[in-house]
């Protein structure tokens, strides 16, 4: 919990404060006066000023937000000898790059994130894929599992390579979200010729970005030895013998060929809400055995499932993936580009109603994943904060009032009319700006409450 707790508030205030200092920075470079640079709301809790610097620097108690503000005519007197330090006083060209530093300053921030992560290099599973689900587009197209992803490709686009588990998992999502299909190159075995395998994923209604997704697509996890781990004293796996170390040869009439699969076999051992005691071939010390195993009964969303309290699967095969400086930088700046777009285009299906929801994601949901991803390491908390960094750029630049999109808009209606929006409309779009900003809010806040506590 303390974890999560220091993880979001970490989180936040580097993204907050790198989305303030791009309207800062370019506000001093702009020569308007800026008095106060703010990462917070509500009672300070430190304060400082440089010595011979008109902005005072502060850190409030409430840290979802922060602003910095300028002087400006529109909100307070002006000194006539200040008047040109003033934003308001500002050419069009200054006071729209002062907007949109901003956002671009987490963009940016976002593809030097990603660009540390692919420098310093992490261990990721290696793209051989676990038994298909049945039923699933992975199925159909004759996946059975134990092959090697080599690369893949988006609809007609060029083959890319693959070079982890997690590259796969970002191809497909891409896919499903952009209802494109996935071409996949595949190596059934070490050293034989590869071939092309096509995933109709065009076929799927995808309104949701979840596990129910992949489960779909039928990719939901690398291949694994179907060996058991560490077994619950007490539990089904220990009650019928089973040991840590055994290898699941066969359960019941099925032969088990990887983790994955042994996995869905024990959650379908459940018939009526009652649990199926099978026989399960395994092999021990070389030897093969058989012994009776009943699971027990679990409760999930879905309805009821096996579970035999071991843990199930060795791990998977892992590869160090990582980048040279300039190809880093590069990859960094793609991975960038493509979220930013896969998220505007998620926005815009919500819209107008092809995708769920359900998708918004509010401070609950984005402080658990914080924390989940901090006690994983260094390199997936800066991986987290890459994804939000992009998410929170292109929130900014929505051209909704009180939204940093919502001023460029009102600054290219300037631009294209030679005068500035009216008073009248401007508060006028404001409250409807807050309006659609609360209900925005509203639905994220109560998706967190149903994932978590749901």
């Amino acid at each position: 919990m303390l974890l999560t707790v220091v993880a979001f508030i970490v989180a936040l205030g580097v993204l907050i404060a790198v989305h303030e200092y791009g309207h800062y920075r370019v506000a001093v470079a702009c020569g308007v006066k800026v008095l106060r640079f703010s990462v917070g709301f509500g009672k300070p809790l430190l304060r400082w000023q440089p010595k011979g610097s008109p902005t005072e620097f502060v850190i409030g108690a409430f840290p979802l937000g922060g602003y910095v503000r300028m002087l400006d005519e529109r909100e307070a007197p002006v000194e006539p000898h200040e008047r040109h330090l003033a934003f308001n006083t500002q050419p069009l060209r200054s006071r729209a790059a002062i907007v949109a530093a901003g956002p671009l300053a987490n963009l940016l921030l976002a593809v030097l994130l990603y660009a540390a992560v692919n420098w310093s290099g992490v261990d990721e599973p290696k793209a051989y894929l676990a038994s298909p689900v049945a039923g699933s587009v992975a199925e159909q197209a004759g996946l059975r599992g134990g092959e090697l992803v080599v690369s893949a490709g988006l609809g007609e686009g060029d083959f890319e390579p693959v070079r982890s588990f997690e590259d796969l998992r970002w191809t497909l999502t891409r896919g499903a979200l952009d209802g494109q299909n996935v071409r996949l190159l595949l190596q059934p075995e070490r050293g034989s010729t590869p071939r092309e395998v096509l995933l109709r994923i065009d076929q799927l209604d995808v309104r949701e970005a979840d596990v129910q997704l992949y489960r779909r697509i039928g990719i939901t996890a690398p291949w694994t030895r179907p060996v058991l781990g560490e077994v619950v004293p007490g539990g089904a796996a220990a009650r019928a013998g089973l040991r840590a170390g055994d290898v699941v040869l066969r359960l019941g009439s099925a032969a088990v060929v990887d983790g994955v699969q042994l996995r869905e076999l024990i959650r379908a051992s459940v018939q009526a809400g009652r649990p199926l005691t099978q026989v399960w071939r395994i092999e021990r010390d070389g030897q093969p055995r058989d012994l009776e195993v009943t699971p027990e009964v679990a409760q999930e969303a879905g309805g009821a499932v096996g579970r035999v309290g071991a843990y199930v699967g060795a791990p998977p095969e892992m590869v160090n993936v990582h980048y040279g400086p300039l190809e880093g930088l590069w990859k960094g700046t793609v991975r960038t580009w493509e979220v930013s777009v896969l998220t505007l285009r998620m926005m815009g299906r919500m819209v107008i109603g092809e995708a769920s929801l359900k998708n918004l994601s509010g401070p609950l949901t984005i402080a658990d994943y914080a924390g989940r991803s901090a006690s994983m390491g260094l390199t997936q908390y800066l991986s987290f904060l890459a994804l939000i960094s992009v998410s929170l750029g292109v929130l900014n630049l929505l051209p909704l009032p009180v939204l940093d999109g919502g001023h460029l808009m009102y600054y290219l209606w300037e631009g294209v009319t030679g005068r500035g929006v009216s008073e009248a409309w401007m508060e006028r779009l404001q409250r409807t700006g807050v309006a659609v900003l609360l209900l925005m809010m509203s639905i994220a806040l109560f998706n967190d409450l149903t994932r978590l506590f749901g």
